[in-house]
């Protein structure tokens, strides 16, 4: 039987994630903020919660991040940053994602094929974007980004078999998007979290350390 590991599981698509993994046969085991006290911006909070898991995972999923600290909002242009909550945006979305990246490799089977996906967002993209703003949020997805493609590189040293990608959701409807509403809609957290299984589910270890679509789509970077 597969075994599962969603890390930010009370959030709106990472708790869709555990339901269609558990849907598709697969035993989740789940770690998140609100149910464990995760809290990926203390190293030792990382490291308690990482170590009291026993694999090996053949799928991960990471579903960690913040469009801007509470009560902020993301800037609409350079002169709105503020250091301390670009800092907070930044401690959240790459830093901690990577402190909980830096756990993975004895969690993943040694043979065999094992995926891990990283929630990111398409506004991270340096080559995609065209209307500037949300600096903090775009800035700390192109490093986390970053952060994704260099662990692919670590990981074929020493597991051949895993792939890592950097995995954009679309606009789903969970309250991370509330007030924010564009022409061509929002998918629902169930239908997101089918397109980002089957995407994993597809991805080749040619494919480790890139960025791709909910479709599987490459974005660039």
């Amino acid at each position: 039987m597969e075994h599962a590991l969603v890390i930010g599981a009370s959030g709106g698509i990472g708790r869709a994630v555990a339901q269609e993994l558990r849907a598709r046969g697969a035993t989740v085991t789940t770690l998140s903020r609100a149910a464990d006290g995760l809290d990926v911006t203390d190293a030792a909070s990382v490291a308690q919660a990482m170590g009291r898991l026993e694999g090996p995972f053949q799928t991960v999923f990471i579903s960690v991040g913040i469009l801007a600290p509470e009560g902020a909002s993301p800037e609409k242009q350079l002169s709105a940053i503020d250091p301390a909550s670009m800092a907070r945006v930044f401690a959240v979305n790459t830093i901690g994602v990577a402190q909980v990246l830096s756990n993975l490799p004895r969690l993943l089977p040694k043979k065999g094929r094992s995926v891990t996906g990283v929630l990111t967002a398409k506004v991270g993209s340096i080559g995609d974007n065209k209307i500037g703003g949300w600096h903090s949020y775009r800035a700390s997805k192109a490093a986390l980004n970053q952060i994704v493609h260099g662990a692919g590189i670590e990981l074929a040293r020493s597991h051949r078999d895993a792939v890592i990608a950097a995995l954009h959701p679309g606009t789903v409807d969970t309250s991370f998007t509330e007030g924010y509403n564009p022409g061509y809609g929002k998918t629902a957290p169930d239908e997101a979290a089918r397109n980002l299984c089957d995407v994993m589910a597809r991805l080749t270890t040619a494919q480790s350390g890139g960025f791709y679509d909910y479709s599987g789509a490459e974005l660039p970077w």
